[in-house]
């Protein structure tokens, strides 16, 4: 999609901390942590937000969820970890490019997901 930042970091046109990548999805540091873990799990295809998801995207979804266990795995984080997908601007999307934050490695505060006493 032209002019989507995730579209841009997937296509190499715009670099980042990749952690993961399959033929599916990245994952990449958010950069501008809400958690001492925050990273993105972004699909390659661009999908604008989880109101864009069809039934035939559910084994996609599934994976996405996977890779959120995975990866809260690798970051040692056994005490917890949130996973939370914005949608629309009421939603507090700000990338139109469907993408779920994976949140850990502290307690967390209420459903903004920050860190208790971080914004």
């Amino acid at each position: 999609m032209d002019g989507c930042l995730f579209c841009k970091i997937i296509n190499g046109e715009i670099s980042s901390e990749k952690v993961y990548e399959d033929g599916e999805m990245v994952a990449l540091r958010d950069i501008a942590p809400q958690a001492p873990v925050h990273l993105l799990i972004i699909p390659k295809r661009h999908i604008s937000g989880a109101d864009g998801l069809r039934e035939s995207d559910a084994a996609l979804a599934g994976a996405i969820l996977l890779t959120a266990k995975r990866l809260a795995e690798e970051n040692s984080l056994e005490n917890g970890w949130r996973v939370v997908t914005n949608v629309g601007e009421d939603g507090g999307q700000t990338v139109g490019h469907l993408h779920f934050h994976l949140l850990g490695g502290a307690k967390l505060g209420g459903f903004g997901g920050c860190v208790e006493g971080r914004g």
